[in-house]
């Protein structure tokens, strides 16, 4: 006891081991539903065959990562694959662009590569300033309004339409699906409104416990079974990645990982007090890099991208303020989610769709960062903040938001405000579009 006391700083950081440990599993119970969402959405992608495997990676990634995170780093920050990136992984880039999954998993191992590189040299400095923070927020709460209409679709709120792209889902107040999943929405909306601490995983276990018992869903055979990566370790097609030229969806990855990690650990640092009087984080360079790492295990063992995780909020709310609240979150991830792929199998669509939905309400809550009362900062972040659901790709909106930006700043007199760096990134894209487009 005394030694993790000492390892952790316990006294400099005026907490004590049972503080930590609470904390520790107040975050693991936010961020459990991930066991269930994300096997569930990779598998539109892999294939349903696949979801013993997802669900162990989807633990070993979590559990490695976030016990490095408490080892190395020391922080109280937990991760696992991120929200948002699964989505764009499954929908943008093998349903969308046609991409194998294989070719995905490899975009996502050399982003990683790519992020460890950038976190151990002083080109991420560079990158970290050359983004402004409109941007930083408008897409993170792009990608909220991304996992929101996914959701929907999955819960058959809205259906496609030819003439109007989207419509109310009439055709589906016959199922019990969607009131399964209307009743997901409410209740996990209710238990957050309460303040209830992992209120997606609850909604998500109930909804199907009720489906179960409707004769909607089949029961598991059993509740826990010994876990297994057969269908996805050492995966990724990296040969056909550079065959098929995929630059845009590494970079995509990679934009995303890299700035929502960024964001993430900003928001919470300030919440722990951690940051400096200047704004800085406080070893940065090992949070970054732990994620980076994260990312490029996660590859490997078949999962897409690994961030840090704002759920872990919720552990520094509890008093959480050393790497011993991540540690016991870590090895909760191993110890209960390396198990759990039965019942993950089951978990139907209806029950994981409301909480893309509220994980999308969280997301959007960024762009009150935005500062509405410049046009120049707030008009690039609004086209970012449409673009990415409306085109079902982050990249595209990133795009949008960096050549946007760049073109208001400049012909509005104010083109010293932007990085030079940030020009080059948007001309990368304007290349990028026109590739797309088959103009170049």
């Amino acid at each position: 006891m005394s030694w993790f006391s000492e390892y952790f700083k316990f006294d400099e950081h005026r907490t004590d081991m049972r503080t930590e440990v609470l904390a520790g599993i107040t975050t693991f119970m936010t961020m459990a539903y991930i066991l269930f969402v994300n096997p569930a959405i990779l598998s539109d992608a892999i294939g349903k065959e696949a979801v013993p495997s997802l669900v162990t990676a989807t633990a070993l990634s979590a559990g490695l990562a976030t016990i490095m995170m408490a080892l190395y780093a020391k922080k109280p920050f937990a991760l696992a694959p991120g929200m948002g990136l699964n989505a764009y992984f499954t929908y943008g880039v093998v349903l969308g662009m046609g991409y194998s999954w294989q070719v995905a998993l490899a975009a996502v191992f050399v982003e990683g590569i790519i992020f460890i590189v950038l976190s151990l040299t002083k080109v991420r400095s560079a990158i970290i300033h050359a983004i402004p923070l409109s941007q930083k927020y408008a897409i993170g709460a792009g990608i909220g309004l991304f996992l929101t209409i996914i959701g929907m679709e999955e819960a058959g709120i809205v259906v496609d339409h030819p003439a109007t792209l989207i419509t109310l889902g009439v055709e589906n107040f016959k199922t019990p699906e969607l009131w399964l999943a209307l009743f997901g929405l409410f209740f996990a909306g209710i238990l957050i409104s309460r303040r209830i601490k992992g209120a997606l995983l609850i909604s998500i276990l109930t909804t199907t416990i009720i489906g179960i018992v409707l004769g909607v869903t089949p029961a598991p055979e059993k509740i826990f079974a010994l876990p297994t990566l057969s269908y996805t370790f050492l995966k990724m097609d990296l040969k056909g990645l550079f065959n098929v030229g995929a630059i845009g969806v590494v970079f995509a990855f990679f934009m995303v990982d890299f700035f929502d990690t960024l964001g993430t650990i900003t928001g919470l640092s300030a919440k722990a007090g951690f940051l400096t009087k200047d704004g800085k984080i406080p070893d940065a360079e090992k949070i970054l890099l732990t994620d980076a790492v994260g990312t490029t295990m996660g590859a490997m063992f078949g999962t897409s991208t690994v961030t840090t995780y704002i759920e872990s909020a919720a552990g520094i709310e509890e008093g959480g303020r050393t790497g011993m609240t991540a540690l016991v979150t870590g090895l909760l991830f191993l110890v209960i989610g390396l198990l759990v792929s039965p019942i993950a199998a089951i978990i139907p669509a209806y029950a994981t769709a409301p909480a893309l939905i509220i994980v999308g309400y969280y997301m959007l809550s960024a762009i009150r960062g935005v500062d509405f009362d410049d046009p120049t900062e707030a008009i690039p972040a609004f086209l970012v903040l449409v673009t990415i659901p409306f085109t079902y790709s982050i990249a595209d909106g990133i795009g949008m938001g960096f050549i946007s930006y760049a073109i208001i700043k400049a012909l509005s007199g104010r083109g010293k405000e932007v990085h030079p760096l940030l020009y080059v990134l948007a001309l990368v894209f304007v290349a990028y579009f026109l590739y797309l487009g088959g103009v170049l």
